[in-house]
């Protein structure tokens, strides 16, 4: 079954428009609250770094990616490389007739060229990251653990996480997409804090593990003029390479943040200090 919503479209902004927009208009330019619908597969693409962002969730049968007509291919991936995170329950992803298991938090990077795209499991949800690519890598199996793991951060500074880096230069191979999962410990909330701005990469952080009641404020902006969003449980921000990209739950939780761009490099960011944010 291939069921998709149109493809939303987001343009890019200039920091110069953050001071101007009311909360509508920030969560219109930078919130995507609508990925995971059942039965569907929904999709935005932002025209920072041609960004496509997806959400399948297969809850009655597979799912079947298709393309769209503002891409102008004839399937998804023919230009296009992904990176594809299970949020959900345990589900299956089949490239080209192969079918991958993915528990949650399991990752996997399809390259340029794979044809069919399949999404099965019932309580499964699937995040889809997508960038142009020139050229085709292997498809790529990752299950949590399995990658480069870092721990980070203090317990005592609420920041105590774990991120497990999939897609990047010593791991995965991709054109341009970067690509992993952070999980904070019990009592920590805060994410990416001291915060940084990527100015050669867009960067997406899709929020999930968080409580229905609960909520993330999202901060967003440039460092001397910053903003926020109060953001729920499988919601996404697009982070434009001017913009910090850091938040604090009510609540433990998980996302995962995938940028493209100019580079792959891990550690190229642009650090804030705390003192100078505003």
């Amino acid at each position: 079954m291939t069921a998709h919503s149109p493809l939303q479209i987001r343009h890019a902004t200039h920091p110069a428009q953050v001071p101007g927009f009311d909360t509508a208009g920030l969560r219109a330019q930078y919130l995507v609250d609508d990925l995971f619908t059942p039965d569907a597969i929904t999709a935005v693409l932002t025209h920072h770094d041609r960004i496509v962002l997806a959400g399948a969730v297969p809850a009655s049968g597979p799912l079947t990616l298709g393309t769209w007509p503002e891409l102008r291919s004839e399937f998804f991936l023919e230009r296009r490389e992904a990176g594809i995170v299970n949020v959900g329950g345990p589900g299956t992803v089949t490239a080209d007739g192969t079918k991958y298991e993915l528990t949650t938090g399991a990752c996997l990077y399809v390259g340029r060229g794979v044809r069919e795209v399949v999404f099965e499991g019932a309580d499964s949800a699937f995040y889809l990251f997508s960038a142009n690519a020139h050229t085709e890598f292997p498809t790529a199996l990752v299950n949590p653990g399995e990658g480069n793991r870092l721990e980070l951060g203090d317990q005592q500074t609420a920041n105590r996480r774990t991120i497990d880096q999939y897609i990047h230069a010593g791991g995965v191979q991709s054109c341009q997409v970067v690509l992993g999962v952070t999980t904070l410990h019990a009592g920590s909330t805060w994410n990416t804090m001291p915060a940084h701005t990527h100015d050669r990469r867009t960067e997406c952080y899709l929020y999930f593990g968080l409580p229905e009641t609960e909520r993330i404020v999202h901060l967003l902006g440039e460092p001397a003029e910053t903003r926020h969003l109060l953001v729920a449980d499988r919601q996404a921000i697009i982070s434009p390479s001017w913009s910090i990209h850091s938040g604090v739950g009510t609540a433990s939780y998980s996302f995962v943040w995938a940028m493209a761009g100019e580079n792959q490099a891990f550690t190229d960011m642009d650090g804030v200090d705390v003192r100078d944010l505003r």
